[in-house]
């Protein structure tokens, strides 16, 4: 009994420990860390390897912070930055914490002085939006991205760090009931906009 539990315990360390290297090391032969994917708007999207993958900071010319370099937070930051010419008052956190649930729809969320809008909003979703996830088991960060395309059936988006395996860019289902918007994604808490 003693070596069967002891034996289960080992396992169950293995396991844990590799999912943990999993996350920061570069599965994916195709591409080395810090390569160019895609991009939008003149703004590139990095491949980052493992999800959990930190090779440094990044900052603006002027110092503004942009977040750690190739994950998801660091390239919608980067992207508002030199896309739409805005910075963040609080340039810090992961990137569910985007999101205040206090904030009513359509009212600024003052720490990243944007209009937040709920997933199930009056508003529709629009290009250049900010998309943020909530976190989960394996990812408790949450995740953040950018709508690059919106019709009235669905929106495109494009990310950085969606894994060593994951696209880029991804599509969900656009709903529109009783005068309300909704991204048929549980994880989407809602979107900022400029």
């Amino acid at each position: 009994m003693k070596k069967r539990v002891v034996l289960i315990f080992g396992i169950l360390l293995f396991l844990i420990a590799g999912f943990f290297i999993s996350k920061s090391v570069n599965l994916n032969p195709n591409y080395k860390v810090g390569q160019e994917i895609d991009g939008l708007n003149g703004v590139s999207v990095y491949y980052n390897g493992g999800v959990g993958t930190v090779v440094g900071r990044q900052l603006a010319p002027d110092g503004y912070n942009l977040g750690l370099k190739y994950q998801c937070v660091e390239f919608v930051k980067r992207y508002y930055y030199e896309h739409l010419n805005h910075k963040m008052p609080n340039s810090y956190g992961h990137a569910k914490d985007f999101f205040n649930a206090k904030i009513k729809d359509g009212e600024v969320n003052k720490q990243r002085n944007l209009k937040q809008f709920k997933n199930g909003s009056l508003s529709k979703p629009k290009e250049n939006d900010l998309l943020i996830y909530s976190g989960t088991a394996l990812n408790t960060y949450g995740h953040v991205a950018i709508i690059s395309k919106v019709t009235e059936k669905d929106i495109e988006i494009i990310q950085q760090n969606p894994g060593p395996y994951g696209k880029s860019r991804e599509k969900y289902r656009l709903l529109y009931h009783s005068g309300i918007w909704h991204i048929k994604n549980k994880q989407i808490l809602g979107w900022l906009r400029k």
